[in-house]
């Protein structure tokens, strides 16, 4: 039962690494834009780009048993934001379009997700939830600076929370496999 638990059960720990690496080339990507390397940035940004892909694929993984269909909706959004970035930065597509509208409902699902599962602590989901509202409103012309560094804060703050919990505890395997058969 132990090897069918291992085998069967999702890595979360490798999902917080996938998810560490998306911030350390994010992170890098815009610290390499404010130093005017730009060629190096927009590379940098579409590794970022292909990590939150990988991201959202595992994270897709992890919470198919907590509910499939939300699950699949939570990453094609995720992966729709992904794609308007990918072509914003390629030039294909202005600035009209925003990638946070998709990014915000990704972590409004996937907070809800987290509060519905067994295997994660229910804050992180409220925090997410919260987070993808403020992603949801951060493009709104005119906002004062101030609530726009909040939005920031809270939304980043939010992910590495999560992120750090995947690399730091995990999940409770034998949880995530209850889940997953009450799921079945």
């Amino acid at each position: 039962m132990m090897q069918e638990l291992e085998q069967a059960s999702p890595h979360a720990r490798i999902t917080g690494t996938v998810y560490l690496l998306y911030f350390v080339t994010a992170i890098s990507a815009q610290s390499l834009l404010t130093r005017r390397f730009t060629a190096s940035a927009e590379v940098m940004n579409l590794l970022a780009d292909g990590f939150y892909i990988a991201l959202t694929l595992l994270l897709y993984r992890i919470f198919r048993p907590v509910n499939r269909t939300i699950s699949l909706a939570a990453a094609l959004l995720s992966l729709a934001g992904c794609v308007v970035m990918i072509l914003t930065q390629l030039h294909f597509v202005g600035g009209r379009v925003t990638p946070l509208i998709f990014f915000g409902l990704f972590c409004i699902l996937l907070g809800y997700l987290i509060w519905r599962c067994i295997f994660l602590p229910r804050l992180l989901g409220v925090l997410l939830i919260l987070a993808g509202l403020a992603w949801m409103i951060y493009p709104v012309p005119q906002l004062p600076h101030v609530l726009l560094a909040s939005i920031q804060v809270l939304g980043i703050s939010a992910e590495a929370l999560l992120m750090l919990w995947l690399l730091a505890k995990g999940i409770s395997k034998e949880r995530w496999w209850a889940q997953r058969a009450a799921f079945e």
